[in-house]
């Protein structure tokens, strides 16, 4: 990936409209494409956190592990997103892993000592960071109210909405989210078990909402289910 694809790419990125044209033509040329084949795992807990990375192709789930090792998966992120952000908020040491989901994940990965440089010399950057990790913890307050006011179906039911929001293909009524998750990662980030994310599609389906198959969901009406 050439530098000037790489400053096409940073311009789409809010967090980065702070930078001036010398310091983005900075930030392209430090900045490193790296790839990362399906499944395998960018980064893990307790490793140095010393790598912003800005994902260009692909999916990344983030998350931790419970004591007992289960995943527990916060979030699942899509192109012209940051991950490994933790690190602007003073993390030295990785609490969360990464990992590219189905396909292969393409990626840019800046040194978070060279970023800390440009935002030393910009004011502007500096609050474009608060902002971002400000959205980043309210996405998370977000996330605790859902687990602790909803049940695990309405909590799978909002999950399939928000998806097909943000993901889905509307065709009249009807919207249609291609599958990329399994059912225990829809139960890892709905804070369910796989059993009973099973057992909530298959109602789903049986009441005629929804039908899936192991390629893709399709949501009879939104409004209904909703």
């Amino acid at each position: 990936m050439d530098t000037s694809n790489k400053l096409q790419f940073f311009s789409k990125m809010p967090i980065l409209a702070a930078l001036n044209p010398t310091e983005m033509e900075q930030l392209g040329t430090i900045a490193q494409y790296r790839k990362a084949p399906k499944f395998q795992f960018i980064f893990m807990p307790d490793e140095p956190a010393d790598y912003l990375c800005f994902l260009v192709r692909g999916r990344i789930k983030t998350g931790t592990f419970s004591h007992d090792g289960r995943e527990v998966i916060k979030e699942i992120l899509q192109p012209e997103t940051i991950f490994g952000d933790l690190a602007l908020a003073g993390e030295t040491m990785r609490s969360e892993f990464a990992q590219a989901l189905h396909d292969e994940a393409e990626y840019l990965a800046v040194k978070v000592a060279d970023f800390q440089l440009f935002m030393q010399q910009n004011q502007r950057l500096i609050f474009a960071c608060m902002h971002h990790l400000s959205q980043r913890l309210q996405r998370v307050e977000d996330r605790l109210a859902k687990l602790v006011l909803k049940d695990a179906r309405e909590r799978i039911i909002e999950f399939l909405i928000e998806t097909a929001g943000r993901e889905g293909r509307r065709v009249g009524y009807e919207t249609l989210v291609k599958h990329y998750l399994t059912q225990q990662d829809i139960a890892n980030l709905t804070g369910t078990s796989r059993q009973t994310v099973t057992s909530v599609l298959n109602d789903l389906r049986k009441s005629n909402l929804i039908y899936f198959n192991r390629n893709s969901i399709l949501i009879r009406d939104i409004e209904k289910l909703a």
